[in-house]
This record gives C-alpha cells, sequence and structure tokens, in this order.
C-alpha cells in the first residue's frame, strides 16, 4: 500500500492549492472566482470553470439575501443536506418541499414530475429567496414559468441540475431569462454535492 497524507489540515491546503493552480480562475471575477473553487472542490473538475455562467452581482445578492435572514429553497434533500448551517449568516431556514403530502397531487394536475410541483409549495416564499436547484431540471423550468406568471422573485437562482434530459437547456433559459441573479454550470454537468458547495462557499465570501 502507498503512503497517504493523514494531516486532515494540509490535505485541505494542499486540495485548494492544486485547484488555485490548475483552474484558470482568471477570467472570474474575485467573488464568483472564490466560489467556483469550492464548487470545483465538491466535484474534482478543475475544468468546471469554462461552463460557469452568472450575472454580475449574483454572489453578492445571495449573500445580501442570507445576511437579511432569507431561507434558502432547495429542489432536493441532497441539496439541502449539503448546506453547512453553522456558515449561514443568520440562522437562514433550509428549506425542502419535494417530500410534502401535497405533491403527488399537484403533480398529478400539473401533469408534470414531483420536482416541479414541490415548486407550488415555494410561492409564498419565493420573493427574496436564495433557490437552490441542483438535481431537477424540471424544477428549474417550472420556476421560470412562475416567476413569468407573476410570483415573487428570488434575489437569486442557484441553477445547477444534472442530467442528460433538460439540464443543458434549464440552465440556458435561466441565464436567458434576463430577470434573474443567477449562477449555472452549463451543459449536462451539476449535482447536489456542486449546488451545496456554491451556497456554502456565497455564504463565506469574502468582500
Amino acid at each position: 500500500m502507498s503512503t497517504y497524507i493523514t494531516d486532515g489540515a494540509e490535505i485541505y491546503r494542499r486540495s485548494f492549492a492544486t485547484i488555485r493552480a490548475e483552474a484558470d480562475l482568471a477570467s472570474l471575477p474575485t467573488d464568483v472566482a472564490q466560489v467556483a473553487v469550492r464548487m470545483i472542490h465538491a466535484c474534482g473538475m478543475t475544468d468546471l470553470v469554462a461552463d460557469i455562467g452568472y450575472s454580475v452581482s449574483v454572489v453578492s445578492a445571495a449573500r445580501a439575501a442570507l445576511q437579511r435572514g432569507a431561507p434558502i429553497l432547495c429542489d432536493a434533500q441532497m441539496v439541502a443536506a449539503g448546506v453547512t448551517r453553522r456558515r449561514m449568516p443568520a440562522d437562514n431556514e433550509v428549506i425542502c418541499t419535494l417530500g410534502d403530502q401535497q405533491v403527488p397531487r399537484l403533480a398529478a394536475e400539473l401533469g408534470n414530475t414531483r420536482s416541479a410541483a414541490a415548486m407550488e409549495l415555494w410561492r409564498d416564499r419565493l420573493a427574496g429567496s436564495v433557490v437552490a436547484i441542483g438535481n431537477a431540471p424540471t424544477a428549474l423550468f417550472r420556476l421560470l414559468e412562475m416567476v413569468d406568471a407573476g410570483a415573487g422573485r428570488p434575489a437569486a437562482v442557484l441553477g445547477i441540475p444534472v442530467g442528460f434530459i433538460g439540464a443543458a437547456e434549464s440552465k440556458q433559459a435561466l441565464a436567458e431569462h434576463g430577470g434573474l441573479e443567477y449562477l449555472i454550470v452549463r451543459g449536462r454537468r451539476g449535482g447536489s454535492a456542486i449546488t451545496a458547495a456554491a451556497i456554502n462557499a456565497i455564504a463565506s465570501v469574502q468582500e
């Protein structure tokens, strides 16, 4: 068996040093770059930078919302579980409605997935919230439909669903929406770990 590093702090230091050495962060604003480093750490892919899309003020808008106590609305329990509560600046509520007993009925009424139907239970919390979608493209599409129909506008949307069907398209739709602060990973890549890492990083960004 080969030798390996057993010092947790040293592993942490070397990991982030490796990311900063290998990832091309120069094209990103400083605050977005800080978030990107954490996203890369969550997935191990330093080429992720090329696929990151964002609105210029997304990090500052999301961080300000968190500081005001905004809830974090998650499409999946895996995203919610990955949010480090102790990092949140205002004991922010982390909400996932996918398991609510109303969701199967709503999905049948809408003719859509349960992930999309679960968005309906966000309506009274959407305005000023931070939305984190890491699993379901249908949830992101439905969110955009709801906003276009007059639902409250989130302070920021982290739209990073993973998948082969609809993931790339839903993220492109968010980027082209024009009315929302957003952070995406273009294409098929995404997922709960990257999305939660982005939330945790935003809460910790140095101003």
